[in-house]
């Protein structure tokens, strides 16, 4: 027996078991319904309107996440909603792309000193003779590499194809390029000046694609997404957990990405007028659940203590066999891996921030989803994983939402709430930066007190116009942010009290990620001569908020900075330089991994870094 399942706005229309939730049969199905949290109830991306059948009474996370006015118009989270009879929703529309804040590729290889333009992708001009004597007889393979000194284990099999014509139509006088010892390419005429590489920086959130200019190693074009993975979960045990509940969801993870890459060399071509075939190299980068889904590989075990990676060397293989849209023969380029959540994009930041050379003891935080910290200098670095989970990008927020326009991005709070969205627009929700600001503003105000408990009981000590924006609802503490009509909203915005809990959990692994290996490595704050904020949301967070809530430590101001995309950076250096992707292995292996959940102490110190600095 099965049930009729219709989904809006597409008109899909699936015959499903009975007992099966709505968010499960539309993924079985082939419809995208996007689950930030992994379909766990912790978040309002999955939500559905009931357009016909009987209408569910809600359950306690519908309550706890939608409130009680979508409750009322008929949303229900399809993650806790079976099917148990024929039943039409409609899906809410996801947030256009096109709007959301992406920090690309925002610095080029020629900031950073001394790295010495050499990719390793030669392109040579030679006249190859073409077979004449019919008595000792040559193939047209034997005098191409008699020109350019390499033996037919150089050369995939698939060059054979064209290399008649090309030859005779050239006249012999072709291009040969090649990568080491291999033979990427043989072309018409002369395109020795025409090479360049493509640098991919994989994120749980984003993905980053970078075209460079192999000579120069000039920045020609950028594109940046967010990733397509995420409508199966918005952090990587999400992702991890989908792809062990069906062998087939791995393969999905897997082309998604792939797609995407494939639409981002589609784009780049359009936006630098540059071919596909002449991208002879592409690096890529990427945390190790990112690294493993690319490569097909299970990263079940990843998942599950000890959390150990199928593998942690350097690879080279041919782009046709991750079926990337670039010359079929380009050598795809993977860095290595530190540990089962530190992966190449940490080696990449050490790269890029050059501190694995400092003198001094430097700290280098990627504020993401799955954050890594670094910490060390020239004489020791030590590397772990500081999952904040999708909180500070909006997620597993009562009104959270990404950075794209109409969400909230900056919050000031003094006698009243002042809010800036992106673009100026109506707000919609408030994204990691603003809230950030808004618990820094709450803080200063007295709003919520250190251990983030909303101060209900003494909100008379606060100015008129902020004591009332302090509510309790059936048992709910709730601050509210904007009002219906304020700012042009249509609806309220408020900070719930278990808000407040998300972040301090998100901020609290950020911040004792720091503390224990400072505590590891016996390194006080006064002797960390520079904090490193890397990664998108480190870009556009407030330092003076951060400090405020305690993400990062206390430190000067002058001794904090932002230093951008630096994992798409460290692509980049690896991608022009052979030099320095091979001072990636060199780097991957010199640190030291900190597993924060073994180490005895880590529990006191996550508690510790929960609470906010008293002031």
């Amino acid at each position: 027996m099965t049930i009729p399942l219709t989904i809006l706005p597409d008109n899909r229309r699936l015959q499903v078991a009975p007992g099966i939730t709505i968010l499960k049969a539309a993924q079985a199905g082939g419809i995208d319904i996007t689950a930030t949290c992994g379909g766990r109830g912790r978040c309002t991306s999955c939500r559905v309107k009931f357009v016909r059948g009987s209408i569910p009474p809600p359950t306690i996370m519908d309550e706890l996440q939608l409130g009680d006015d979508l409750v009322r118009e008929g949303y229900r989270l399809s993650c806790q909603c079976s099917v148990t009879e024929p039943i039409t929703v409609q899906v809410a529309p996801p947030l256009d792309e096109r709007a959301f804040q992406i920090l690309g590729a925002d610095r080029r290889v020629q900031d950073v000193a001394r790295v010495v333009i050499d990719a390793g992708i030669s392109k040579q001009v030679v006249k190859v003779s073409l077979p004449r004597e019919e008595h000792h007889q040559t193939s047209d393979l034997e005098e191409l590499l008699n020109a350019v000194g390499r033996s037919t284990e150089d050369v995939s099999p698939s060059l054979l194809r064209d290399l008649p014509a090309t030859l005779r139509e050239s006249g012999g006088e072709v291009t040969v390029t090649t990568f080491g010892r291999r033979v990427l390419g043989v072309e018409k005429g002369d395109t020795a000046l025409l090479k360049f590489g493509l640098a991919v920086d994989i994120g749980t959130t984003s993905v980053v694609s970078t075209l460079i200019e192999l000579e120069s190693g000039e920045q020609l074009a950028s594109v940046s997404s967010l990733n397509p993975q995420a409508v199966f979960g918005g952090d990587l045990m999400s992702r991890i957990a989908f792809a062990q509940f069906n062998p087939a969801n791995l393969r999905k993870l897997q082309t998604r990405i792939i797609g995407l890459l494939n639409q981002h060399v589609e784009e780049i071509v359009r936006q630098s007028g540059v071919l596909a075939k002449w991208i002879y190299k592409v690096v890529v980068v990427g945390n190790t659940c990112m690294h493993h889904i690319l490569l097909g590989i299970d990263p079940s075990y990843v998942g599950l203590a000890p959390y150990a990676p199928v593998m942690r060397h350097p690879l080279v293989l041919p782009a046709r066999d991750l079926f990337l849209k670039v010359n079929p023969e380009a050598r795809v380029c993977l860095l290595p891996i530190v540990a089962g959540f530190v992966g190449a994009d940490a080696v990449a930041v050490a790269l890029a921030t050059r501190i694995y050379e400092s003198p001094e003891i430097r700290i280098a935080v990627d504020i993401g989803t799955n954050g890594e910290v670094l910490l060390g200098s020239k004489a020791h670095l030590w590397a772990c994983s500081a999952p904040a989970g999708p909180a500070l990008e909006g997620a597993q927020i009562r009104h959270g939402m990404r950075g794209a326009l109409g969400a909230i991005e900056r919050v000031a709070i003094g006698d009243d709430v002042e809010v800036h969205t992106i673009g100026e627009a109506a707000p919609l929700g408030i994204c990691g930066s603003g809230i950030i600001d808004a618990l820094a503003g709450m803080l200063d105000a007295g709003i919520i007190d250190h251990t983030g408990l909303i101060q209900v009981d003494h909100r008379d000590r606060l100015p008129p116009r902020l004591r009332e924006r302090v509510v309790v609802r059936g048992e709910e503490r709730q601050f509210i942010l904007v009002r219906p009509g304020e700012a042009g909203a249509a609806s309220e915005i408020v900070l719930t009290q278990d808000d407040v809990r998300q972040v301090q959990l998100a901020k609290g692994a950020i911040a004792s990620g720091v503390a224990m290996l400072q505590h590891v490595a016996g390194i006080p704050s006064e002797q960390i001569a520079e904090l490193m904020l890397a990664g998108g949301f480190g870009n556009y967070i407030s330092i003076r908020s951060a400090l405020r809530i305690g993400l990062v430590p206390a430190l000067p101001l002058e001794k904090i900075r932002y230093v951008g995309n630096a994992a798409s950076l460290g692509a980049q250096l690896c991608l022009v330089s052979e030099a320095e992707r091979q001072r990636a292995e060199r780097v991957a292996r010199s640190i030291e991994h900190v597993s924060l959940a073994a180490h005895p102490d880590f529990q006191d110190i996550f508690v510790e870094c929960m609470n906010f600095p008293r002031s």
